[in-house]
């Protein structure tokens, strides 16, 4: 009886240890990306290259998870390097006045299977608005060649660029004012 107790207390532990704690970002596997109209007849995507994100949890389904991220404004890229030095100007980002975005959140709801509903803070120019995403969980799986417990993210929503004073003088038949945001992220905890 007192091995199956033993046997019971550390499967419960294991269990428990996957979820707890503060987990980081493997930027090897990982992107921040956003799309927007142009013109009204396609569109134009681009990525930040220089970003950092964790999330904690401190309970077994990452009900009181918490997601935290920034990115450098100044590490834009859409591939096309007139374009990007106009959107990091003062007339889009002004990168040299507001160098980084930032997002907090404030509710990690659980919504079926591995779906998931992450509300946050988000800061761009100076400016904060609550923003909603939709976020699927993968894992967490343990690699032991790595000695570590990873999960993986995939979140999508959409924000209002005018809403945060980004290009507010662009006119919407130039650059779409609904942006949409994709947050691809693995992170890992070691065990």
């Amino acid at each position: 009886m007192r091995s199956f107790s033993f046997i019971l207390a550390f499967l419960l532990s294991a269990t428990c240890a996957f979820s707890q704690g503060v987990w980081t970002l493997d930027k090897g596997h990982s992107k921040v990306g956003f799309t927007v109209s142009h013109h009204t007849i396609s569109e134009v995507d681009g990525v930040f290259k220089t970003y950092d994100a964790k999330f904690t949890a401190s309970k077994e389904d990452f009900s009181d998870a918490v997601f935290e991220m920034s990115a450098d404004i100044a590490s834009l890229n859409t591939e096309n390097e007139a374009r990007d030095k106009h959107l990091k100007s003062a007339d889009i980002f002004d990168a040299e006045k507001f160098p980084k975005l930032t997002f907090k959140s404030t509710s990690f709801t659980k919504i079926m299977g591995n779906k998931w509903k992450i509300t946050g803070d988000l800061t761009m120019k100076d400016v904060t608005q609550t923003v909603s995403l939709d976020l699927w969980l993968g894992g967490p799986e343990k690699n032991d060649r790595a000695k570590r417990f990873e999960v993986g993210i995939k979140a999508l929503g959409k924000l209002s660029r005018n809403a945060f004073g980004v290009g507010k003088n662009l006119p919407t038949m130039m650059v779409g004012d609904d942006v949409e945001l994709r947050v691809l992220g693995e992170f890992n905890k070691p065990y």
